[in-house]
C-alpha cells in the first residue's frame, strides 16, 4: 500500500462576496480534488486543539499524527531540525523573519516577508547580523527567503511573542515580546534596524522599487521536542517534500527523508509539477510521501483573491492531478488531500476552524462515494469530522476500512 498526503497550506477560507458568496475553494476550478471528494470520502478535520494559536506548526503536527498538547514546544525548534541545527538542552530557538517596518508616527508592520526577499539577498543580511550581533550565546542561521533562525543559549527564558503575519498594518508596540528574557530579544530587534538601514542589499532593493528588509522579528520560540518517528510507529519508509523549513523539520523528527526538488520556492512560482514527479519516483521504493504546498497560504496572507484561486488551481492540476493519473501504476494506494488550517482572505491570517479533507482509496470498499465537490460547505454537510485531528493519521494508515464501515452504519 502506498500512502500519499497532498497538503495545500491555508486552503480553507470564508465566503467572499466578490465570488458570489463562495469560498476560493468552492469557486476555483479543481476537478481533481473534486474527484477525490466525489469518489472517495469527504469530511472535516480539526487540527488546532483548543487554546492553541492556529499555526502551521501545530496543524501539521496534528496532520502527521502527533498530539500538539504532548509534542508541541514551539515552531522554531522544528525549523532548526530542518536546517540541521542541533539544539542543546539549554538552547532556545527563535524564528527570525526579515520584515519591513514603516517608521512614521507609529512603527507599523508593513510586510512580514520583506516583499519576499530572495534567499541570496537574505543570506547576506543574516551573515552580517551574525557578525554584528552574534556571540558565544547568540547565533543566527540563514534559511529560505524571509525565514531564518536564531538560537540563544539560555535556560531561563519564558516569554510570549507574536507572529508578524498576524499584525500586518498594525503598530508593533503592543506586540513586542514580553516576559522573562524578552528585554534581550527586543534589544536585538532594535539593534538590527541600525545595522540594516544602510545595508547594500536594502539600498539595491529600494533602488529597484522593492521593500527593504529593515528589521528582524523574533518569534515562535521553543526548545527541542521529544518525538518518536512515525515511520517506526507505522512500520513504513517515507519522505517529505516542502519548500519551507518548518515542514522539513517536522519531517526530520517524524523519521521522513527530506526530498529535494529543484525550483521550489514556497510561493506562487514554485515547481508544482516537479514536486509531484519527484514524489512518484520516491514511491517506487518507499511507502509514504507528504507533499506540502505553501503558495496558497501566502496568497491568503496577502489578501489576494485571484492569487489564491490560481494557487489552488495550480496545486490541483499539477500536484493532485499528476498524482491521481499515475499512482495506480504503483499498486494499491490511499491519497489524502487536505488543508492544515484556513487562511481567510478577509483576515489575512490563520484561524482555528476545521479544514476540509478527502481520502480516495484504490480499494473500492474503502470509499463512501459521497458525490460532493471539495469545499467547506460540502465537507460540513458530509457530517464527518475528525476531532482531535491527530487521530486522522491512525485512521488513514491503520484502520481506514473500519473508519468507513462505521460511517456507513
Amino acid at each position: 500500500m502506498k500512502y500519499v498526503i497532498l497538503l495545500g497550506d491555508g486552503m480553507g477560507d470564508y465566503p467572499v462576496d466578490k465570488l458570489g458568496g463562495k469560498t476560493p475553494l468552492e469557486y476555483a476550478n479543481i476537478p481533481n480534488m473534486d474527484r477525490i471528494a466525489a469518489e472517495g470520502t469527504l469530511g472535516l478535520v480539526d487540527t488546532i486543539p483548543a487554546g492553541f494559536i492556529p499555526g502551521s506548526d501545530v496543524a501539521n503536527l496534528s496532520v502527521l499524527g502527533y498530539d500538539p498538547e504532548k509534542y508541541f514546544t514551539g515552531r522554531a525548534p522544528l525549523e532548526a531540525a530542518s536546517m540541521r541545527v542541533r539544539l542543546g538542552p539549554d538552547d532556545i530557538a527563535f524564528r527570525c523573519n526579515l520584515v519591513t517596518l514603516d517608521f512614521g508616527n507609529n512603527t507599523i508592520m508593513d510586510s512580514f516577508n520583506a516583499d519576499h526577499i530572495t534567499s541570496e539577498e537574505a543570506k547576506e543580511i543574516i551573515d552580517r547580523l551574525n557578525k554584528e550581533l552574534g556571540s558565544g550565546t547568540i547565533r543566527f542561521y540563514p534559511g529560505v527567503s524571509y525565514r531564518h533562525l536564531m538560537v540563544w543559549n539560555n535556560d531561563h527564558v519564558l516569554m510570549k511573542t507574536t507572529p508578524p503575519h498576524d499584525i500586518i498594518g498594525q503598530d508593533i508596540q503592543n506586540y513586542l515580546p514580553h516576559g522573562s528574557g524578552s528585554e534581550k530579544i527586543r534589544n536585538l530587534m532594535s539593534l538590527s534596524r541600525e545595522i540594516l538601514k544602510d545595508h547594500p542589499v536594502n539600498k539595491s532593493r529600494v533602488s529597484a522599487g522593492k521593500k527593504p528588509a529593515n528589521s528582524i522579528w523574533l518569534w515562535g520560540e521553543g526548545r527541542a521536542p521529544a518525538m518518536n518517528p512515525m515511520t517506526e510507529k507505522y512500520h513504513i519508509k517515507g519522505g517529505m517534500i516542502s519548500a519551507v523549513d518548518l515542514l522539513n523539520g517536522i519531517g526530520v523528527y517524524a523519521g521522513l527523508d527530506s526530498i529535494n526538488v529543484e525550483g521550489v520556492t514556497g510561493y506562487i512560482d514554485t515547481n508544482y509539477l516537479g514536486k509531484a514527479e519527484k514524489a512518484l519516483g520516491f514511491l517506487k521504493e518507499n511507502d509514504f510521501v507528504f507533499i506540502h504546498v505553501e503558495s496558497i497560504d501566502e496568497m491568503g496572507h496577502e489578501g489576494n483573491i485571484e492569487g489564491k484561486i490560481k494557487a489552488l488551481e495550480d496545486f490541483d492540476k499539477m500536484v493532485v492531478g499528476t498524482i491521481l493519473n499515475e499512482i495506480h501504476k504503483l499498486g494499491e494506494f490511499r491519497v489524502l488531500v487536505l488543508g492544515d488550517h484556513p487562511t481567510p482572505i478577509s483576515l489575512k491570517t490563520h484561524v482555528s476552524d476545521p479544514s476540509p479533507f478527502a481520502v480516495y482509496s484504490s480499494r473500492d470498499d474503502e470509499n463512501l462515494h459521497g458525490g460532493k465537490s471539495f469545499g467547506e460547505t460540502a465537507a460540513r454537510e458530509s457530517g464527518i469530522i475528525v476531532s482531535p485531528g491527530h487521530q486522522l493519521m491512525d485512521h488513514f494508515i491503520i484502520d481506514w476500512k473500519t473508519f468507513i464501515e462505521k460511517k456507513r452504519d
